[in-house]
């Protein structure tokens, strides 16, 4: 148990001062994506045409919110869960069935890294050109020119999926020290700021 406890204190502080950065960069980018929206939305009302792009400003926002906050949610039980099988066994079941349950996720998170990489990032769709965000002032950078690049925009759900493992296998190391009889030498994950799904 030392062993795993060695690994997963390093873990736990990564994850944390990762998963910090990833709520402040969620904020933003949902101020962004409701300023964008609210914006469109008064435009077009108002003077009868909206800005092309604050639609698609507004899913990159969404995208890349989504990306840094679920890690976060799964890290401390914020998903919806349906446990009444968890509650009716047993401590000991109900920690091998949850550890049961991270493995098949951690199988579906890496599937998801790959074909998220492959087939959105990395490929046609990613390698294109926004239709309608530009760099502001004309900047040009890479080989979309003054438009910003789909890979941007597709990077925020692989970033996620990459911190969904992270904090899978944090999660596993966790179950497998309960199972040992270790709990009590575990960090409390819980965080006032955001409330769980209870």
């Amino acid at each position: 148990m030392a062993v795993l406890l060695r690994v997963l204190w390093p873990l736990e502080r990564l994850n944390s001062g990762i998963l910090s950065v990833g709520r402040v960069i969620a904020v933003i980018a949902l101020a962004v994506m409701v300023c964008l929206i609210l914006g469109q939305v008064f435009f077009r009302y108002a003077l009868n045409d909206a800005p092309n792009w604050t639609e698609e400003g507004a899913r990159f926002g969404m995208i890349w919110m989504t990306g840094m906050m679920a890690p976060l949610a799964y890290r401390q039980g914020g998903f919806v869960a349906i446990d009444m099988l968890e509650r009716a066994l047993s401590k000991t079941m109900a920690t091998l069935l949850g550890l049961l349950l991270l493995f098949i996720a951690l199988w579906v998170l890496v599937i998801a890294w790959d074909k998220g990489l492959n087939n959105h990032v990395d490929s046609l769709s990613g390698r294109g050109c926004s239709s309608s965000l530009r760099w502001p002032f004309g900047i040009e950078i890479g080989k979309c020119g003054e438009k910003f690049a789909n890979s941007y925009q597709y990077a925020g759900l692989w970033v996620g999926v990459n911190l969904l493992i992270l904090v899978n296998v944090e999660l596993i190391l966790r179950g497998i020290i309960t199972l040992l009889g270790g709990e009590d030498r575990l960090n409390d994950l819980s965080d006032d700021k955001m409330a769980g799904a209870d």
